[in-house]
Parts: C-alpha cells; structure tokens; sequence
C-alpha cells in the first residue's frame, strides 16, 4: 500500500493558490479564455493505429456496476482511474463515480462526484502523493459539464459540484461543455468544448493550466467530422486521438465497429483512418469506452483504449494498448 494515502486531502482554493496546482480568476469560476493568435505545436511521432493491440488486463471489477466512460493514469504514483456513472443515478443526473485501481486491474478505492458531468475524458496531474483530477463539473440538464474542475482524489469521499473547496474553470469564453484529457509525455492538456453549436478543441501547456491559466493555447482546432459514435479522446504530441463505435449487437456482431483516428493538431486534418480496431473483439459484451496516454517506466510511450466489458448490473473494465509510432 502506498504510504503517502494517508496524505491525500481536498485542495481548498487557498492551497491550489499556494501549491500553483489550480489558480487565480478561473478558480472563481470567471475563465480566462483564449486570446491571440495559436503557436504551431512542434511535430511529434504518431502511434500507427493499423498496427497490433495488446493486453493490459480484461473484466476489472469498478466500484460501479455501470458501464465505464473514461479513464486516466497517474504515472507517478501507479495509479489508474476509471470514471463511470453512479450506480443507482438517472442518467442525466452527472453523478459519476471514480474508482482508483492499480496497474494490473486491481480495485483499490472509489470516490463520487455528485453532478459533475457525464465523464466522456478527464486527466491526472499527480502532486506529491496526492492524484489531482482534473474532470467537468457543474453538469447541465443533460447530464454534461460547464466547467473543469480539479480536484485532489480523496478514496471513499463524496463531493458536491456546488462545492467551493475546489478549482472550477471556463477555459473559452462562450462555450458551455468542457471535458479534458492530458497528455503525460509532452506535458499538454487538450479541451474539448461545446461552442457555437459544434465541437472544438484546444490544447494548452501544463505549466499554464497548473496555474489556471488558459490564456494561451498552442493549437486550436475544429475537428473533422468523423462518422460513429463518439466514445472517448486524447492527445499524444501533435496528434489527438478519437475513438467511435458501439456495443455488439445483432447488427454489430464481432469484431464490431470500433474505429480510432489521429489528428494532427496543427491543421486539423486526418493523419490516419478511421481504423477498425479489434482489441479485445472476442469479449461478450464490449463498448468502447475511453482512450488515453501512459509512458512506462521504461520509456515506451502507449496508447490505451478502454472498454466496458461483463455482464448487465456488473459491469468490468478492460483496456489494451497500441504502441508502435512513426
């Protein structure tokens, strides 16, 4: 067990004030917005989508019994999350419910938040021994963020959107969706937001977004339409990541219709597919559910794609990953 658990407290404002891990205006809730023109991201290898997946581990046991909606690593710590609806909650309440596993798929802790959103991405920024959740908050009345949050992964707590005991961020004027996913490697976090009735994003340094700051991005995008479900993002260097598709059914029988995409965040163009993806294809029951970036301790950067797996009231996680790059 790791020893700095007993470590792990709620950042009140005051102290993502101290710490530089929240910050300023947009903790207040009044965002700073994008401003100025966006600085071209320096290109980076992609990962070949068209390549193998492999096992990290399959029928994971959640806290919830829901089905998973995202997930996110803590490197530093070893640690995994796994956000999921609340068991027991409608479905546009926005109460999710986060369990922390270990590496190899062992539940270790939950934590609930109640209102937040629907949990489509989030991302980690470990600080210590504590895991800062950088997650949407404030859920409208269909179940989505308004605002980021970040706050400290308490195990067994339960918090309140309406809390003032956190950071909350509206990082573009206007918009009125957000959801995040942080890329580990080349210290970034892209935002998904709603604007104008469509979808864009906007990627920003971590050493602004760990003051609060997202006055500067250094790329924004619309994306290209890309057919599918949506089910999940992430980033990785100069590409984003985007995965569609849908549980098996009798009209999507085995290997089914996941598909990931890369984007190339400086054009906003398509770097690779739509790619049929079969990882996991001979799973019962299967629903993509999240995408996300871990560099092992050895160096090999991988991409990991998540899916909702089990049976109806037990729902598990499964997640697998690519890692070759061009």
């Amino acid at each position: 067990m790791d020893n700095s658990r007993t470590s792990r407290r709620p950042l009140s404002r005051r102290g993502l004030l101290r710490t530089g891990t929240g910050a300023g205006i947009a903790a207040l809730g009044l965002g700073l917005g994008a401003k100025g023109a966006a600085a071209a991201v320096s290109a980076t290898p992609r990962f070949d989508l068209s390549q193998p997946s492999y096992d990290l581990f399959r029928d994971k046991v959640l806290h919830s019994k829901r089905v998973q909606q995202s997930f996110a690593f803590d490197s530093v710590n070893k640690r995994l999350f796994v956000a999921a609806k609340r068991y027991g909650s409608a479905e546009e309440a926005g109460d999710l419910c986060v369990s922390e596993l270990d590496f190899a798929g062992n539940y270790v802790s939950y934590m609930h938040l109640n209102g937040f959103g629907h949990g489509v991405a989030f991302g980690v920024r470990p600080s210590g021994g504590n895991s800062g959740l950088w997650i949407e908050c404030e859920a409208n009345g269909n179940g989505y963020g308004t605002k980021l949050a970040h706050l400290t992964y308490t195990p067994g707590a339960t918090v309140d959107a309406s809390s003032t005991s956190f950071g909350k961020f509206q990082p573009v004027p206007g918009a009125t969706e957000y959801t995040c996913s942080i890329d580990p490697v080349y210290q970034r976090m892209l935002v998904r937001y709603h604007k104008d009735g469509g979808k864009h994003l906007a990627v920003y340094r971590l050493a602004d977004t760990d003051r609060g700051d997202f006055s500067s991005p250094v790329a924004q995008f619309t994306p290209p339409a890309i057919s599918g479900t949506p089910q999940g993002y992430t980033l990785y260097g100069s590409y984003m990541y985007f995965q569609t598709g849908n549980s098996y059914s009798s009209s999507n029988p085995a290997p089914g219709n996941t598909y990931l995409t890369s984007i190339n965040i400086n054009t906003g163009a398509i770097a690779q597919g739509p790619t049929l993806t079969k990882a996991g294809s001979t799973l019962t029951f299967r629903e993509p559910e999240g995408l996300a970036i871990h560099r092992t301790d050895a160096g090999e950067s991988r991409l990991f794609i998540g899916f909702a797996t089990g049976e109806e009231g037990d729902r598990r996680s499964s997640v697998f990953y690519k890692k070759d790059l061009v």
